[in-house]
């Protein structure tokens, strides 16, 4: 078992469509940490919007996941994974070329901000569902472990470098012609996933399917199963909660403390170094802890330390305190965030699973968009940082759904997929 264990983890990386679908994902990466701090930073310095005004990129940026979150899953279901991949990528490059086009032709509005952030979240809604819901029919299922920790390790490595990346790329040619290069990533991920040469097969539906009952039975797999049904909520409160606190962090840093786009930039990387460590660490945390405990564990670890993070946010020395205490606060969330995708896509059945990701994607990105607004609103009648004081005593309770679930005292989880709604017995 261990010989044929380590045989599969050597041999992932010599699977030349994983490889493929790697680098495509890879490369967007790269350009996605450029926008994280590129797309805010037009919104804030070039066209000076209010922390409300800020706010609502944020919520466009998630809306399409409260819309089409459900129905997504299903069309995807329906659809070649690879296609919608591809169109995905198409789609959000162009999206993001349009920016700078408009802004070098002296055009650009905060309304096509809006109308960007959220063709991006739709683009995003449809690629984020297929990719999640290709990587298992490309990979053997004991090898979706280890190929979720080689996605989320990579990603978290090339976002180390893009958000700084992004900020001096700003400081030097402005935050709108910064968007260049993301736009420029996507299209590169779309040559890589278009040389994936496993066929892209179109899924076989009855003639009899219907969208509201595959819509229903995805919502039926995701809330029947008690496990899934508490990772789900606790997913969702800590989004809407974490997206009140990001919706004004940059109003914080860049409007009311005045850090350079270099600083502000550093924040984020410092977010994926420590999600990059995580991610390395899953592994081990998981055998000497056991999956269910070193779930609730890590996300309560990571509420606290982001608890003791935000008043060190300031123009001073305390402000590297704040990055570490982040930093770590990632490198803690990891366990809970890897190991909590590789349960749902090794429990779902192969022929839900577009349906169960765009269930859990609609419930969990779905409060992100009302999360934002939220911080919006307290950001402007209290302020940034008295909204972000909001959003991170929320990440705390979050973490209750996990808590009091059989999680608690579980050491392994289930690995068999079941269209049943099994109360599993709590392993000691």
């Amino acid at each position: 078992m261990t010989a044929a264990r380590s045989s599969a983890r050597s041999s992932l990386f010599r699977h030349r469509d994983f490889r493929r679908l790697w680098a495509g994902d890879t490369v967007s990466q790269i350009g996605a940490g450029v926008t994280l701090v590129a797309l805010p930073l037009v919104a804030i310095k070039t066209l000076h919007a209010s922390p409300f005004q800020a706010s609502l990129l944020v919520v466009f940026e998630y809306l399409a996941a409260l819309l089409i979150g459900l129905p997504v899953g299903a069309w995807v279901d329906r659809m070649r994974q690879r296609r919608v991949m591809l169109v995905g990528d198409a789609c959000r490059a162009l999206l993001l070329a349009s920016i700078p086009l408009a802004a070098w032709l002296d055009v650009l509005t905060l309304g096509q901000l809006y109308v960007v952030a959220f063709g991006m979240s739709v683009g995003t809604a449809f690629f984020d569902t297929a990719f999640q819901s290709y990587l298992p029919h490309l990979v053997d299922d004991e090898q979706l472990v280890e190929g979720n920790v080689k996605l989320e390790t990579t990603r978290n490595v090339v976002q180390v470098g893009g958000p700084g990346v992004g900020g001096a790329i700003v400081a030097a040619v402005t935050a709108p012609m910064a968007l260049v290069v993301n736009a420029a990533t996507f299209v590169l991920s779309f040559l890589s996933l278009a040389r994936i040469r496993r066929p892209d097969v179109r899924p076989q539906t009855g003639e009899d399917a219907n969208l509201r009952a595959e819509i229903a039975e995805g919502l039926r797999f995701v809330f029947g199963h008690r496990l899934l049904r508490a990772i789900t909520i606790s997913s969702a409160l800590s989004n809407m909660c974490g997206t009140i606190g990001a919706s004004m962090l940059l109003v914080l840093l860049a409007d009311r403390l005045h850090l350079s786009s270099l600083l502000c930039g550093l924040v984020f990387s410092i977010e994926a170094i420590g999600g990059l460590l995580g991610a390395l660490c899953v592994e081990r945390i998981t055998a000497k802890l056991g999956q269910g405990r070193a779930m609730w564990l890590s996300m309560t670890v990571s509420s606290v330390l982001w608890l003791l993070a935000l008043p060190m946010y300031q123009a001073d020395g305390r402000f590297a305190v704040a990055l570490l205490l982040n930093g770590l606060g990632w490198v803690s969330f990891m366990t809970y965030k890897i190991t909590g995708v590789a349960f749902r896509q090794r429990i779902c059945p192969k022929p839900l699973l577009g349906r169960m990701t765009a269930t859990f994607r609609f419930v969990v990105w779905g409060l992100m968009p009302v999360g934002a607004l939220i911080g919006g609103l307290l950001g402007q009648a209290l302020g940034p940082r008295q909204a972000m004081w909001v959003g991170v005593l929320g990440e705390l309770l979050a973490v209750l759904p996990v808590l009091l679930s059989p999680l608690r005292t579980m050491r392994d989880l289930p690995t068999t997929p079941t269209l049943t709604t099994p109360t599993p017995v709590p392993t000691p």
